[in-house]
């Protein structure tokens, strides 16, 4: 019986001086840059973003993005009221000038529309909301008939 129970001991001494080796060696992988190997998919990505999203030049141009996005919701409403003047020709003009002109009114409030969902998915996006400037809106209206890019 001793010898088995000695046989024993010893048995469980090599598996505990295993495991203790291996958890020495994944100790060690990690202070010696395992973990900078095993975390770089994840670090990369980060490191990726961070680069586009903190970069100058992206902030300049998320920052002017906002205003040039707005610029062409007013500059379209401009057009639509030019043409809106060509209600009184629209009265007495032939069939085919009558469809020129509502095509022209529905193709221009259709940009608009465009221009304002643009403006709106952008501000709402988390990486270049924060470049947006203090004066311009949160959000624009596509249902309002005029828009102000300052608040």
């Amino acid at each position: 019986m001793g010898q088995i129970r000695e046989g024993a001991r010893l048995g469980a001494w090599a598996v505990g001086g295993i495991i203790g080796l291996a958890v020495l060696y994944v100790i060690g992988v990690f202070a010696f840059g395992g973990a900078g190997w095993i975390t770089a998919p994840f670090r990369g990505e980060a490191d990726k973003r961070e680069n586009a999203v903190g970069s100058g030049e992206f902030r300049q141009t998320a920052y002017e993005e906002f205003f040039d996005l707005c610029e062409a919701v007013q500059n379209a409403e401009g057009t639509i009221q030019a043409l809106q003047a060509l209600q009184e020709e629209r009265k007495a003009a032939s069939e085919t000038r009558t469809t020129q002109i509502d095509q022209s009114i529905t193709a221009l409030k259709a940009t608009r529309i465009e221009s304002v969902n643009a403006y709106n998915s952008k501000a709402a996006q988390e990486h270049r909301a924060p470049f947006r400037d203090k004066d311009l809106p949160y959000r624009l209206d596509a249902t309002a008939e005029r828009t102000t890019c300052t608040n």
